[in-house]
């Protein structure tokens, strides 16, 4: 419960104590003054009401929001770690067919050299 409530809460109940008051003395002024403070208490606390479930929307926008950003980070980070292992993948492999392409060649080269 934020300020606005409870400062609508008090305005209501003061209000309706002056105006009970004023009808039961016969002081007009003093009981429209007291229902013009429940009317002004009745808004503070919608006012409340809405700032409240304004902060409330908010704070779950951001905790989904988190929450996503979250899974979406284990998502990248998963499929990183998928793209850097193929990659290491590709270059042992084209290392591997070098070396041996390099072996094939040198194999050519003592042959032609002793024949």
């Amino acid at each position: 419960m934020n300020t606005n409530t409870v400062a609508g809460k008090i305005d209501q109940i003061a209000g309706k104590i002056k105006q009970t008051v004023g009808e039961a003395v016969g002081n007009e002024s003093l009981a429209n003054r007291g229902a013009a403070e429940q009317v002004k208490g009745h808004f503070n606390e919608a006012w409340g009401d809405v700032k409240e479930t304004a902060s409330d929307l908010h704070q779950q926008a951001h905790t989904q929001t988190q929450a996503k950003l979250h899974s979406n980070s284990e998502e990248l980070k998963s499929e990183s770690h998928d793209t850097t292992h193929d990659l290491r993948e590709k270059i042992t492999s084209t290392a591997q067919n070098v070396k041996e392409n390099i072996t094939t060649k040198l194999d050519e080269l003592k042959h032609k050299h002793n024949a």
